[in-house]
């Protein structure tokens, strides 16, 4: 899912972490964290552009250079929350989909070695 003003749309935008997955699994035969297990944690997702978070005080020239930046906030189903963001190098070549599919695996990706530490912590890998 994902939030432009209060719509929450659904959104699938795994591909590359797809690929990823897909090279991590082969051969592998011992307990490990999976994309989809990852996925399955997900409570809620939203997208906005950085230009929509500051306050009103905020200097519009600050601002303005925001629009081209993509957040993914993920809650997780235990509470915790993760932020992840995406911009590209010249404002011209800022593309909202990109944008969100970036700033979601750059979630996903600080969450893999969490969930790995947390299970090794617990003494239970999955």
């Amino acid at each position: 899912m994902w939030i432009t003003g209060m719509i929450v749309y659904a959104v699938d935008m795994t591909e590359s972490l797809e690929a990823t997955e897909t090279f991590a699994a082969e051969g592998a035969t011992a307990p490990r964290i999976t994309l989809d297990y990852i996925k399955g944690e997900i409570e809620q997702q939203w997208f906005t552009t950085a230009d929509r978070i500051p306050s009103e005080r905020a200097r519009l020239a600050v601002v303005e250079k925001l629009k081209h930046v993509m957040v993914c906030l993920l809650v997780m189903k235990n509470g915790f929350c993760v932020i992840g963001k995406s911009a590209p190098l010249s404002p011209e070549n800022f593309d909202e989909e990109k944008g969100k599919t970036f700033a979601y695996e750059d979630c996903i990706r600080q969450l893999w070695p969490l969930y790995a530490f947390a299970q090794l912590q617990n003494g239970k890998p999955r």
